[in-house]
């Protein structure tokens, strides 16, 4: 039923079938064959495991913009390169849990809000404000979307066994990245976020919806706390990054 509202992005639909729905897609395109996924937006650390033979590529998801499937030659879990922003990022993970992933763990990085934050410093994710569209037409309107403590609990069970330093807590998922002004900065900050992106309130939204368990770890990136934006060459961490991949890859596992 829908839930009429002056403001479209507000108006909610519980209805669960819609005119297309990713089973459509799972029906010509076939299972995966594996429950686990990693979704990275390290397109480095995919071609190094390519390169040294750790992953295979199973299926190329067809369409406008083709994307690919990885499944590691040593481990039951697939990996693919996450797209930019919800819409495509979101829309991608609802058609590959249609082809049968089950459990699924998210790592990328961000724009910090507070400086103190370091390069390569881990987030777990709590919960995203919800300043995007796409998580409405899965989700009925709130200002947060929470992940599951159960899969926070084990990510921290995870990291503080092995002694990796993290936090835990909000992102804001924002539709706009020119649009992260001063006055947004500080008022995201102050609500509880400790970085900005722009996937993961979608992605939070539609393994909730499919019932699927979901776990995010972002870490620290570029600083748009400031006056300036300072980038802190964090695209550079190819040892962070690839690590944090491989920590992924073995808490999905766990899941």
């Amino acid at each position: 039923m829908l839930i009429k509202n002056d403001i479209p992005i507000l108006e909610f639909d519980e209805t669960r079938d819609a005119v297309i729905n990713p089973c459509d897609i799972a029906k010509y395109m076939g299972q995966l064959g594996c429950e686990r996924l990693v979704i990275t937006f390290f397109r480095e650390v995919i071609e190094d495991f390519l390169s040294d033979g750790k992953i295979e590529k199973i299926k190329t998801i067809m369409g406008e913009n083709p994307y690919y499937v990885y499944k590691f030659k040593d481990y039951d879990v697939l990996i693919m390169h996450g797209d930019l922003g919800c819409p495509a990022m979101g829309g991608e993970l609802d058609e590959i849990i249609a082809m049968g992933v089950k459990k699924v763990m998210f790592c990328g990085g961000g724009g910090v809000l507070d400086k103190s934050t370091g390069v390569g410093h881990f987030l777990i994710v709590e919960g995203a404000i919800r300043d995007e569209g796409f998580s409405y037409h899965y989700l009925p309107p709130s200002r947060v979307v929470y992940t599951e403590e159960k899969t926070r609990s084990l990510i921290r069970r995870y990291l503080s066994e092995r002694g990796i330093l993290y936090s835990e807590g909000l992102v804001w998922t924002t539709d706009a990245i020119f649009r992260e002004t001063k006055e947004k900065v500080n008022a995201r900050r102050e609500e509880g976020a400790k970085i900005v992106e722009m996937e993961q309130a979608g992605c939070i939204a539609v393994t909730q919806f499919r019932g699927v368990d979901y776990g995010a770890i972002i870490y620290g990136g570029d600083d748009v706390s400031g006056d300036d934006w300072d980038t802190r060459s964090w695209r550079s961490r190819e040892d962070i990054r690839q690590g944090l991949v491989d920590i992924c890859r073995e808490i999905v596992l766990m899941m």
